[in-house]
Parts: structure tokens; sequence; C-alpha cells
């Protein structure tokens, strides 16, 4: 039995969320029924986050077991094919049996896209919040710092209590202005400097894991840093007053991205025991 990882890019608009739901197509449930139509098996896929309706994925993992012996290469083609266009596996891999794409996740990266224009773009729309008023982007940077460290993020968790804890450990926040929003060229996109007059706001950050609606939490939170209704103190304050009520509004999902998930080794099979996999004869190529 393999255990096979994917890298998945997605524009969340058209789905409820990555996980099923009653209420509309999910991008979980359009991946399983791709995987099916290639390779025969009905199976579930574990996710390393579970996006919000109408949230984006640049690099969102999953994995699922399967006797399927098609070469990884093939898969990901093959998938293509069953997959519509605002779907693309980036990457399938084998990985070790004990790879869970939730539980082996080290850290999580996402970003955050403000169109800061008093002119709307209709090509910018569904993939940034538009914010017309002049913003602050070194306030909200300054403000975002209060972010980094361990804390209980319950004021910014729009479900609670939870099952488990509402503490995070932040590794990383910045805020910055840049001259566009370069999702077509990701990798570079991570390396690119500020530029002081750009009309996008980036808001980045990497933590352990994240809360229902974290992100899009505190980024309202931020932007009333930005319009300078608040210090950028305040979100030490609500921090540590741990309520909800007293953080900004729940940002639009249209501007929240899940980057890419970490994993400790990545739980990959070396070569010749990829090359080793015996093929199954019930299994479509």
């Amino acid at each position: 039995m393999r255990n096979i990882r994917l890298t998945i890019a997605y524009d969340g608009t058209d789905y409820v969320g990555w996980q099923v739901q009653p209420n509309g197509p999910s991008v979980q449930t359009t991946v399983e029924s791709a995987i099916a139509k290639l390779t025969g098996e009905t199976t579930r896929l574990q996710a390393a986050g579970r996006t919000d309706s109408g949230v984006h994925a640049l690099g969102q993992v999953a994995n699922f077991s399967s006797r399927c012996a098609i070469p990884c290469a093939n898969i990901r083609a093959g998938l293509q094919t069953f997959l519509p266009d605002d779907i693309v596996v980036r990457d399938v891999e084998d990985v070790s049996s004990d790879f869970h794409a939730t539980y082996s996740a080290t850290k999580k990266r996402y970003r955050y896209v403000i169109f800061n224009s008093g002119v709307p773009d209709p090509f910018v729309r569904r993939y940034a919040w538009r914010v017309p008023a002049d913003l602050d982007s070194e306030a909200m940077h300054d403000a975002a710092q209060h972010l980094v460290g361990t804390h209980d993020f319950r004021c910014f968790e729009s479900h609670f209590p939870n099952r488990a804890t509402s503490v995070r450990t932040v590794s990383e926040a910045v805020v910055g202005r840049h001259a566009g929003w370069p999702v077509w060229n990701q990798p570079d996109s991570l390396n690119e400097k500020p530029c002081a007059e750009g009309q996008f706001i980036w808001f980045e950050i990497v933590a352990d894991g994240f809360l229902y609606n974290m992100v899009r939490a505190i980024m309202g939170t931020l932007i009333k840093v930005g319009r300078n209704v608040w210090q950028p103190e305040a979100v030490h304050d609500i921090i540590q007053g741990g309520d909800r009520a007293a953080a900004g509004e729940t940002a639009p999902a249209c501007g929240l991205y899940l980057v890419d998930v970490s994993y400790e080794n990545g739980g990959l099979l070396s070569s010749n025991l990829e090359e080793s996999l015996s093929p199954d004869p019930d299994c479509r190529t």
C-alpha cells in the first residue's frame, strides 16, 4: 500500500472550502472524485488545513492511501485531466506510511493580500480585499510583532471554546507594501522586497497551527491599526484580554492564501523504494 502526497493549488472562489460540506462543492470532494476516476479507488484525503469558503491555496498538502502503481508524474498528469481549471495538482510524491498531511505538519504559512486603492480593479476583486482608505502599513507591521511568540489566540477565534486549545506559536508576522501580487511566480515572491509606493499590502504569518478564522480576524484587527483607529499596542491588549468582541472584524475570504506547509523531513521514500513498488493489475493507468 502506498501513501501518496499531493501539493495542490486552487482558486477557492467557487468552493465552500476544502472540507466536504452539504451546501456546495468542496475542493476535497472534487480532488477525491478525480482520484477515483484515475485509480478506480474510493479514498479519503487528509489535508494540512481546512481552508474556508472562498479562501485560496498555493501549497495545500494532502495525502491518501492507494494500491495503484501509476508513477507519480503520471498521477499528477492523470489527475489534472479530471480536475477543473481552478484546481491544479502541482506535485505528487510517495511518502512514508506514517506521514499524515495534518499531524505531520510543523508550520504553515498564510498570506493575506490587500488592494489599497480608491479605484476598483475587476481583475483583482476575487483575489484581494480592496480597502480604499489610506493605510499605515508600517504601523500595521509594528502591531503584528505582538503576535510573535506563544499565546492564547482565542481573541481571534470564531468558534471558542474549541475541543482542544487556542494556544499557538507564531514564528513570523510581517506587513509590507508591494507593487503587485505575483501569485504566478510564487517561489520568487517569498523573497520579494517591499515597495514604499505599492498599492498592495501583504500580511505574511507563519505558525505551528491556526484557529478557525484566525488570520482573517487578525487582518481585520490590523486594518484598525492601519487606519489609525487603534495604536499598534492595542494588539497586545486584545491578546491579553482574550475577547473576540474586542478584536477587529473578520476580513473577507478572497484575500487569504495558504502559501505552504512545512514538514520536518517530508517523509519521502527513497528512490529505490519507489521503483520497487509492485504493479497492481486492478489499477487503472
